[in-house]
């Protein structure tokens, strides 16, 4: 059963700026609440029983915000008949139960992130959420979960892109099983158009092998110097690890550029 995620954190934000300057791009508000917290309401839905968070010092306030139970203690003695105020309470204390924090101080790519949580990882999978992607409107974490079960193996989102614009995205090559299912044959980062072989983009949710943290361990700096989950994968998938990819359901939200932020408060405001 996979009941631990990881959701990596440690980002700079530098495309929301000047906002992240200040706050962290993940608890910057759409319609009412942080960002990050519709990430958190998936993982719980899809049976998640632990979040891992991956940040760094420079975002302390995260764990501020979700460690902050003692702020809503105070305030309900001297309002004790604010409904909302106990609810948030309550939130606060079951999200600090399941959350632990480990620390990336370095910006050394996602593949570097996920090590630091090697010692925490329990079971032979784990889910992994990228908080700049929402999936609103269907739990897209639920069906990988649904479709790790059945096939026994790990499992990654995707969307089918525009071809036009493929270079902007992780590309896999695949191996048709219906309408919504595919078995992983490669995947290409950011291939030109004339190179791509299809136009199924990786999305940010995936299911990921134990056995990942030991390809990672010995993979060396990729494209910017920073180690690369996608590498990763790659290798594993070359050593006959077996991939899934998945057709998620659900209405895809883009929150890490300014326009995309903009975007995702419009359409879940309008929910």
């Amino acid at each position: 059963m996979i009941k631990q995620a990881i959701i990596p954190l440690a980002g700079l934000g530098t495309r929301l700026l000047p906002l992240t300057s200040v706050l962290p791009k993940e608890l910057l508000p759409i319609n009412g609440k942080p960002g990050l917290e519709y990430i958190l309401d998936e993982c719980v839905k899809s049976g998640i029983k632990e979040i891992i968070f991956i940040i760094s010092k420079r975002k302390q306030i995260i764990k501020k915000y979700y460690y902050n139970d003692s702020f809503y203690k105070n305030l309900i003695k001297k309002k004790k008949d604010n409904k909302k105020l106990k609810l948030e309470y309550a939130k606060i204390k079951k999200y600090k139960k399941m959350i632990k924090f480990v620390y990336q101080n370095k910006p050394r790519g996602t593949g570097d992130a996920v090590l630091k949580c090697a010692n925490l990882i329990k079971s032979k999978h784990f889910l992994m959420l990228m908080p700049d992607d929402l999936i609103i409107m269907k739990n897209c974490s639920l069906s990988l979960i649904k479709l790790h079960k059945k096939y026994k193996s790990s499992v990654i989102a995707s969307k089918k892109v525009d071809k036009k614009s493929v270079s902007r995205w992780g590309i896999f090559d695949i191996k048709k099983i219906n309408n919504k299912d595919f078995i992983i044959k490669d995947v290409i980062e950011k291939p030109s158009i004339k190179s791509a072989p299809s136009n199924y983009a990786v999305i940010g949710r995936y299911i990921l092998p134990k056995e990942i943290f030991k390809i990672l361990r010995k993979q060396k700096p990729g494209q910017n110097g920073e180690i690369h989950i996608t590498d990763a994968i790659r290798t594993l998938i070359r050593k006959k690890n077996k991939f899934m990819g998945h057709l998620f359901a659900g209405k895809y939200l883009d929150c890490g550029t300014m326009n995309g932020y903009i975007n995702s408060f419009t359409k879940i405001s309008k929910l």
